[in-house]
């Protein structure tokens, strides 16, 4: 799970990044984001409705597996941009971590917002059991 102050909630946030953010469209999620240049670090929300997975479990548990894939990306996050995750397949639930791991990892890199060049120091640590 990411900081606290990584995350981000509330209508009006949302309503910002839905407005005026840019979309990248993958297979089971979508993307938007937008540069946020009055914090100095980035935020995340993970969207998940309930015609994705009517029980709150479930809906909880693709939270946390893309909430922990963008931790392990975090080092690699050099600029500040509000992000906003979308889910819109259930799968994301039941697929290896390390293929939501690829999911993320090929939807920031399409947007811009991690750098190729650096290396993720905490890709090397054994994931959670919940992703």
């Amino acid at each position: 799970m990411i900081k606290k102050q990584y995350r981000f909630h509330g209508y009006n946030s949302l309503q910002s990044v839905y407005r005026r953010g840019k979309t990248v469209r993958g297979p089971l999620t979508s993307l938007k984001y937008m540069r946020n240049d009055r914090r100095q670090h980035y935020r995340l929300a993970v969207v998940v409705s309930k015609k994705v997975h009517k029980s709150a479990v479930k809906r909880n548990r693709i939270r946390r597996r893309l909430y922990e894939a963008v931790r392990l990306l975090e080092p690699r996050i050099t600029q500040p941009y509000d992000i906003v995750l979308t889910v819109f397949h259930e799968n994301v639930a039941t697929i290896p971590a390390e293929e939501v791991r690829k999911l993320v990892f090929t939807q920031l890199k399409q947007a811009g917002i991690i750098d190729p060049s650096r290396k993720s120091t905490t890709a090397i640590q054994k994931p959670n059991k919940d992703t």
